[in-house]
């Protein structure tokens, strides 16, 4: 079996797994961006979140949900009110963290080249303990103010993923054009929906100037990993 056709079994194989997290599905703010790398041949996705904020409890005996040897005591992938935080916390018996992540994004890439397409970083997260050994260690007024600026950076993280999004598709749009074999496979691909064809006539809206791939590296309220299929030895 060739290395593609390698990459495509796993890919079936990949996709048509259960999803395991803990929604079930999909993040909604991360379906388009999803959506685009599985309808292309050369890329799918292993693992994604849209961005959210979060409360931990180091305890592994809290009334949250268990995970990596912590309570969860809250996460939304909405703005957050103080209210939620302090009902929350009454859960705590450790150590309390309120957290906010960016969009996080996991890739498989058929080649080198396709990685290199999906070069991103991360600089956008904030982490700030509240509580020790159960006992709050902040006011009110605190946590109020950091709530403000984890959901500024909510909205602001969903706004970078439409950046990334269109971004993506001009920097498509560019290599299909230099591989039109590549674009031939994406419109006979089953998952390269409709939805996905009206939106590649919206690529052309982007500047002319715009180096896309440049603005994809350099977006630093995104964290995506791309990984390089080895196949079998």
């Amino acid at each position: 079996m060739d290395r593609s056709a390698e990459f495509g079994r796993w890919k079936t194989q990949s996709l048509s797994k259960a999803d395991l997290s803990r929604k079930g599905s999909v993040d909604e703010g991360a379906v388009e961006v999803v959506e685009l790398l599985n309808s292309r041949d050369e890329f799918f996705t292993t693992s994604s979140c849209a961005g959210r904020i979060l409360l931990l409890d180091g305890s592994t005996n809290g009334s949250g949900v268990q995970k990596q040897h912590c309570c969860w005591l809250l996460v939304t992938h909405k703005p957050c009110v103080k209210d939620d935080v302090m009902a929350a916390l009454n859960g705590t018996t450790s150590d309390a963290v309120l957290k906010f992540e960016p969009f996080i994004l996991h890739v498989q890439c058929r080649t080198l080249q396709d990685a290199q397409l999906l070069a991103v970083r991360s600089t956008h997260g904030l982490e700030v303990p509240l509580s020790h050994k159960g006992k709050l260690m902040v006011t009110e007024e605190y946590i109020e103010f950091l709530l403000t600026i984890a959901n500024k950076k909510m909205e602001e993280n969903k706004k970078r993923i439409g950046r990334f999004y269109n971004c993506l598709q001009h920097a498509m749009e560019r290599e299909a054009i230099s591989n039109p074999c590549s674009r031939i496979k994406e419109k006979n691909n089953p998952r390269f929906t409709h939805k996905n064809e009206r939106n590649q006539g919206k690529r052309h809206d982007l500047p002319a100037t715009q180096d896309s791939e440049k603005e994809l590296a350099e977006d630093g309220g995104l964290e995506l990993t791309a990984t390089l299929f080895q196949g079998d030895d």
